[in-house]
């Protein structure tokens, strides 16, 4: 009985010691796309920034759940007024402005990104699920700012895709590559 006790005690401490450090990873991760946000070259109505880096990032090296919560939680920190958006802005305004689309996409993106990520162990498929993720970002975000801004699929093609899809697609082979020596594929 004993025996259990501690064999039981000792499996409890390994979960609380897992969970505190998917958690500090998952914290970590937010901040990250916090600053990624921070660092930006402005423009309108969508500035460059480094977020989607950090995005698809956390959903490649997270996995697919820890990767959503990062995001849900950077959301989340942005809601409630902590300056974490582009600009160093913050509030259900900045969610709902022409930038919300893409901002809402990014729980999904990682999500998506580390689910396809885990699938396959090759660097060509780890490109294949950050381009998905990436596209994911651009779709929503590019829909919704014709919705809520333009009114012009053409415009917003091009100011909401097609002017950042050099920048990305960097971004797209810099997370691969980090992906690819993190977990160690050839």
């Amino acid at each position: 009985m004993n025996n259990n006790n501690f064999i039981t005690q000792k499996l409890v401490l390994v979960k609380s010691e897992n969970l505190i450090k998917d958690i500090a990873v998952i914290l970590l991760f937010s901040v990250l796309t916090a600053i990624g946000a921070w660092i930006e070259i402005p423009t309108k109505p969508v500035p460059f920034t480094l977020q989607t880096f950090f995005v698809l990032l956390s959903g490649a090296i997270l996995g697919a759940r820890k990767g959503f919560y990062s995001q849900l939680i950077y959301l989340s920190m942005g809601l409630i007024g902590l300056p974490v958006f582009a600009g160093f802005s913050a509030g259900i305004l900045k969610m709902i402005g022409p930038t919300g689309g893409y901002l809402l996409s990014f729980p999904l993106s990682a999500f998506i990104t580390g689910y396809l990520i885990n699938k396959r162990n090759s660097y060509f498929w780890a490109l294949f699920s950050v381009t998905v993720g990436m596209i994911l970002v651009f779709l929503l975000g590019t829909i919704y700012l014709n919705f809520v801004y333009f009114k012009d699929i053409y415009k917003s093609i091009a100011y909401g895709f097609v002017i950042f899809s050099w920048w990305d697609a960097i971004k797209i082979i810099a997370v691969a590559s980090i992906y690819k020596k993190f977990i160690g594929i050839k």
